[in-house]
């Protein structure tokens, strides 16, 4: 059920430590927000000088105030932190925001300061926001203990930045954006973003969840509330494109950075990763125009869009907008095609785009006409409607609007959007309009309605990708089940090439046969155990190929032991394996790796292996351990998945065996935290079946 934050967001009674009437102060501010809920409950402020503050009597400690009280603000300099916060407990609160700053995020001496600060808070039983945050505040329970104004709504809005709540409120207001919750972060000693992920997920009044984080603290955890939310998550997050910190001895390592690893965690819970705060609000007024469809009726369902506009220019930036965001725009069939030719006129086009080349203007009904055989067509999952659609009533409103028409067209087009809202709601689907004139009387009939409606054409694409599951599912369809870590292993003590490879054996990962040796000796009793070709490795270097320690296709004993003396007069290895040949042709090489990442834990890459894999960078990336339905469908997103199924008479191989190979090594190294990388390159796929062919582990 997670933790108990009814204290926090619902408290009897609040008292404001460090309320000033200087309004340069933040315990200025905060007081006179907590002020508007005065009838509500007790709102108590305190001032260490007593007197009054804001034209109210303001006590001189909080015993002063001769009752318990269940929530407080400390807002109060730093040195004086510690004491507030005993004084809180002492007077029975169950909940502390922490205003003041200079502990965590000041060095060493502050985060010990602000660790014994935690201690005493949860030994009392008691919860702490922050500290170093910058309030909080509930709309459904008028608590309103932050600086600023939040707009009533359904989002729940858990913030690291003060500055970027607001522009989220400003650019949220035009599409009736409003918010259930603030929560300012802070430093995460004690409530934490999973903690408050989980209660608003719990809390009726929000439909959604918006979340600024620079600092996930347990990343995984974080995924897999929000993958239990039942609400959709929306995550903006700062620091994507650099590498994680880590030396990167693998090509996951290499490979990996931490926009990877965020983007992948957000896909595998069904989170909206967005990266500007416009796009949230795009997001988040998609989402809050049909509450809680994205994830309760059939993720990835917008497979299949229609894009109809009154343009050819505008369909065909529309069209591209679409597949840009994840979302197809196929030819219609011939019968819808058929339906649509019976509606409109000769010059309209019907394949997708849908144009009505005019017809608009001759008929504005034409519109809903067209709406309403889209909506019933079952190859139809999504609409996009853009263009010029609003610019008649936004001509007789005086909005600017184009051609003169009059009332006529005015009425007509608002006459459409009525109509619109009707068909849509006899047959629902996702419906996102772009145009021109977005605060047109006609435009503002199908905002009321829940029809999200956009300026820009981008905007209304994201939307609709959004509203459909496409961005989060990654286009691959349903999400799988949250990963789910398996028990730890025994931890792993032969960290050397021949010990990881009896590590994944075990596991069900097949090799070919292979011996390790370390003299002339060894080399030819390993020849006698299983016949050529051969391959011969020198072992304990980090990349055998760059340094020329493999060699490839020795057809006998004599080939072995020439290519042993060369490569042991070159590099003077302490040790080699000896392995059988694999049969190369007709198969692909792949590359399976495993990076624990300190946050999100095992991350999973799968992609094009071999000694390209860097140069190629072609790589898809899961949380570990990785299914094989899962597995399957990252290999099918890659760019040169072609390859798969055969091409230029190359037969195809067999991506099941792949999969299912890709879940033993995803499996392995998730159970193995002791294992900072883990790597198959190459898995070698061919038409029947997958050989691991190298692997590769660095422990932490």
């Amino acid at each position: 059920m997670g933790r108990d934050l009814t204290a926090l967001f619902d408290p009897r009674s609040v008292a404001v430590v460090g309320a000033s009437d200087d309004p340069a102060k933040y315990g200025h501010a905060v007081a006179s927000q907590a002020l508007r809920a005065d009838g509500r409950r007790p709102v108590h402020l305190v001032n260490r000088r007593g007197g009054t503050v804001l034209g109210r009597p303001a006590a001189p400690s909080l015993a002063a105030i001769g009752e318990p009280v269940e929530l407080v603000v400390v807002s109060v300099p730093g040195d004086g932190f510690e004491a507030a916060v005993d004084d809180a407990l002492a007077c029975g609160a169950k909940a502390i925001v922490g205003i003041t700053a200079g502990f965590a995020e000041a060095g060493p001496a502050g985060l010990a300061r602000q660790r014994a600060v935690v201690a005493r808070v949860r030994e009392a039983g008691a919860v702490l926001v922050g500290p170093n945050c910058l309030g909080i505040a509930d709309n459904t329970t008028e608590l309103y203990l932050a600086s600023d104004r939040f707009a009533p709504g359904g989002v729940a809005l858990l913030s690291q930045s003060g500055n970027l709540a607001l522009e989220l409120q400003l650019r949220g207001a035009p599409h009736g954006l409003g918010f259930s919750r603030f929560v300012s972060l802070g430093n995460q000693a004690d409530v934490t973003l999973v903690d408050l992920v989980e209660d608003c997920a719990r809390h009726e009044a929000t439909t959604s969840i918006a979340v600024y984080a620079e600092d996930f603290g347990d990343g995984r955890a974080f995924a897999r509330a929000a993958a239990a939310a039942g609400k959709p998550v929306v995550l903006l997050t700062a620091g994507r494109g650099t590498a994680s910190a880590r030396s990167a001895q693998s090509h996951t390592g290499a490979l990996t950075t931490s926009a990877d690893v965020v983007a992948a965690a957000c896909r595998d819970a069904g989170v909206e990763l967005v990266r500007t705060p416009r796009e949230m609000t795009v997001v988040l007024a998609a989402l809050s125009a049909r509450p809680g469809h994205p994830r309760t009726k059939g993720r990835g369902s917008g497979a299949r869009t229609a894009v109809f506009t009154d343009g050819g220019g505008h369909g065909a930036i529309a069209a591209d907008a679409a597949e840009d965001a994840g979302l197809g725009v196929p030819e219609l069939g011939a019968d819808t095609q058929a339906r649509l030719r019976a509606v409109l006129w000769q010059q309209s086009a019907v394949g997708n785009p849908v144009d009505l080349a005019g017809m608009g203007e001759q008929d504005p009904l034409s519109y809903a006409d067209t709406v309403a055989e889209l909506l019933a067509a079952e190859e139809v999952d999504a609409i996009l409607m853009t263009g010029y659609f609003g610019g008649y009533a936004a001509s007789d409103g005086g909005l600017g609007g184009g051609p003169a028409g009059g009332s006529v067209l005015a009425e007509g087009e608002t006459l459409a959007a009525e109509k619109i809202v009707t068909h849509l709601a006899a047959a629902p689907k996702p419906l996102v309009v772009q145009s021109m004139y977005p605060r047109s009387p006609s435009c503002r009939v199908l905002a009321e309605a829940g029809v999200p409606v956009f300026a820009a054409t981008e905007d209304a694409a994201r939307a609709l990708a959004a509203m459909t599951g496409r961005a989060a599912a990654g286009g691959a369809g349903e999400l799988p089940e949250f990963p789910a870590l398996p028990a730890p292993a025994a931890p792993l003590r032969d960290a050397g090439y021949h010990g990881v490879r009896t590590l994944l054996a075990a596991a069900g990962v097949p090799f070919p046969a292979a011996r390790e040796i370390t003299d002339e000796a060894g080399l030819v009793a390993a020849a006698g155990e299983f016949a050529g070709p051969y391959v011969l490795k020198a072992l304990h270097l980090l990349h055998k190929s760059d340094a020329g320690g493999v060699a490839l296709r020795l057809a006998d004993r004599e080939a072995l032991l020439v290519a042993y003396r060369e490569m042991h007069a070159r590099l003077g290895a302490p040790a080699y394996s000896v392995e059988a040949m694999a049969d190369l042709s007709d198969g692909i090489e792949l590359i399976v790796g495993v990076n624990h990442d300190p946050r999100f834990g095992p991350v999973a890459m799968v992609g094009l292996g071999g000694v390209l894999t860097e140069s190629l960078r072609d790589v898809a990336f899961a949380l570990a351990p990785v299914p094989a339905g899962r597995a399957e469908a990252l290999l099918r997103g890659l760019r040169t998945a072609a390859l798969l199924d055969g091409v230029r008479g190359r037969p195809a191989v067999d991506v099941a065996a792949a999969a299912a190979v890709i879940e033993r090594i995803t499996t392995v190294a998730a159970a193995h935290p002791e294992i900072a990388e883990l790597e198959v390159n190459p898995l070698l796929v061919r038409p029947d079946g997958a050989l691991a062919l190298d692997a590769r582990a660095v422990l932490g």
